[in-house]
């Protein structure tokens, strides 16, 4: 809470003490004069940054003072028409704010009823909870005349009570009067005047500081529930952010490697949290098996393949100069062969098509992984080592997908053609075909592809899903299990340097933890003093 003081002078600027009593008042003279000029230069402007003034002493009492610009009607010779203006607004901005004091110095020789302060006072603070009346001047009044009744509140009276005050006068400062001197003339002169003697004791300067002092504990006290409440939620809040951002790195090459590794399981479980079904991502695999492979094998071009005119020339290759005597095997296995060979280009699409799921899980699971967001070099290496496990287990799924389909030509299911109708064809009138140039008629060559298209669908039916389990067990169950194996090892070789360079943080983030942690002290700071008063009391 802050007191501001508002009068009728003339000042340049905002000054801010911590005292209203003794110090060496010509340093403190010299020094408000220096900054005000650095500001304002000298032609008499006013400026709204603060100059901050801090003065210590064991005589004086713990109090803060925001020394406001005068209020004024006119602008004097060397100022701008609008000070009168910009006086008002600065003083309204500060004693608008509801946890400030309003101290209004009004002269003693001045009508109360025209005090610009009591006015403005009024406007922000109507019920005067704010508001402490000063007078000064009461030394210079006319002889017969005095301050009494404002003093005892009958001429205007405040919810607070009202302090007269003696200041040095022009002639003191220029005679470099010390504070110590002017406190001990105010002091007199209450105490033998016939008009304020019998409000001595609460009257002065002394009696000011120590009374809005004693307001100030007073308040503070009254608010402490809410500020320690305020304070906890703060400390609260840091305390998540600071447990969010992470503590700061370890120095030693034991609990950094134990930090990457713990890093690293922390991304693999949220990556095997895809793969399971825990977070998504991992059901566009099963699609991948349920809809592209079945939809890739119904478009192949079996008929194109087992057409009439190439399994003419198919089986005429095959049988060279000797016709075949009742099935032509050397053309039912090409073409077997031929056909089985366009089911290659599905199998490796989908090895093709699971490895780049594979890779965005793995680039949103470190995303995800809150652990990792503090450390970009660590995201690299574990991307890199991550794709690197991923095009290996790409490797070994599509040798062994191509090996089915391979495995599929190398040795047929002789039970199957078994089972087929292999009668020798006949004439029109129920002979025997004669030789022709092209030797047999055209039913026995689409009986061939009819028997060849029967059998090329079982065997596409059967490896719809024996692929699927291949690269199941290549890719997705090795991702699972064995992702960043290789990573583990090369962390074993690296050294200190290396691994901390692993665990560098983004600049801005340490920025960060350092500003909370600074935040965080002052929070529990304050709370340990409030805890300390209260335990006092």
């Amino acid at each position: 809470m802050l007191i501001t003081c508002m009068d009728g002078s003339i000042s340049l600027t905002v000054v801010i003490l911590n005292s209203l009593l003794s110090c060496s008042s010509a340093m403190v003279r010299k020094e408000i004069q220096d900054e005000t000029d650095k500001m304002t230069g000298t032609n008499r402007r006013i400026s709204p940054v603060p100059i901050h003034l801090t003065i210590y002493s064991p005589n004086v009492v713990n109090l803060t003072l925001i020394d406001l610009p005068g209020l004024t009607k006119v602008a004097i010779e060397g100022q701008p028409e609008a000070i009168v203006r910009d006086i008002e607004s600065m003083v309204r901005s500060y004693i608008l704010k509801p946890n400030c004091i309003i101290l209004a110095i009004t002269p003693a020789n001045q009508d109360i009823a025209t005090s610009d302060a009591i006015k403005l006072s009024k406007e922000v603070d109507p019920l005067g909870e704010r508001t402490f009346g000063v007078l000064t001047k009461l030394d210079l009044m006319d002889k017969g005349t005095n301050a009494v009744d404002i003093l005892e509140g009958r001429a205007y009276q405040l919810r607070h009570p009202w302090v007269g005050i003696v200041n040095r006068s022009q002639a003191d400062i220029n005679n470099k009067v010390d504070m110590v001197a002017a406190r001990q003339r105010e002091h007199e002169f209450f105490a033998t005047s016939l008009d304020y003697s019998h409000l001595a004791g609460r009257m002065g300067s002394e009696y000011l500081a120590k009374l809005l002092s004693k307001h100030l504990e007073a308040e503070i006290k009254a608010r402490i529930p809410a500020i320690t409440s305020l304070i906890n939620h703060s400390i609260d809040e840091l305390e998540r952010e600071m447990s969010h951002i992470g503590n700061p790195v370890a120095v030693d090459a034991a609990a950094q490697l134990y930090t990457i590794l713990e890093l690293c399981r922390a991304f693999e479980r949220v990556f095997k949290e895809h793969l399971d079904g825990g977070r998504p991502g991992g059901d566009r695999i099963f699609t991948v098996f349920d809809s592209q492979l079945p939809a890739a094998l119904r478009k192949l071009p079996f008929d194109q393949h087992l057409s009439l005119q190439n399994v003419k020339r198919i089986v005429s290759q095959a049988d060279g100069y000797h016709p075949h005597l009742i099935a032509p095997e050397q053309a039912y296995r090409r073409l077997i062969d031929g056909a089985l060979s366009y089911i290659k280009e599905p199998a490796a699409a989908s090895v093709d098509a699971i490895h780049s799921i594979l890779k965005e899980l793995v680039r949103r699971s470190i995303r995800e992984t809150e652990e990792l967001k503090r450390f970009p070099a660590l995201q690299n290496e574990i991307a890199s080592a991550a794709y690197d496990a991923l095009e290996r287990f790409r490797g070994d799924s599509r040798k062994t997908t191509l090996r089915l389909v391979e495995m599929e030509s190398s040795y047929l299911t002789v039970d199957f053609f078994r089972k087929l109708p292999m009668e020798p064809e006949r004439g029109s009138a129920g002979s025997p075909i004669s030789s022709t140039t092209d030797r047999y008629s055209e039913g026995h060559f689409r009986r061939i592809g009819s028997n060849v298209s029967s059998y090329v669908a079982m065997v596409a039916e059967n490896l719809r899903y024996t692929i699927p389990k291949a690269v199941v067990h290549c890719q997705v169950r090795e991702a699972g299990r064995s992702l960043l194996d290789h990573f583990y090892i090369q962390l074993g070789r690296r050294n200190s340097k290396q691994l901390g360079a692993l665990l560098n943080e983004d600049p801005l983030l340490m920025e960060r933890r350092q500003r909370f942690s600074r935040r965080l002290e002052l929070y529990q700071s304050a709370r340990d003093e409030i805890d300390w008063v209260l335990r006092s009391e």
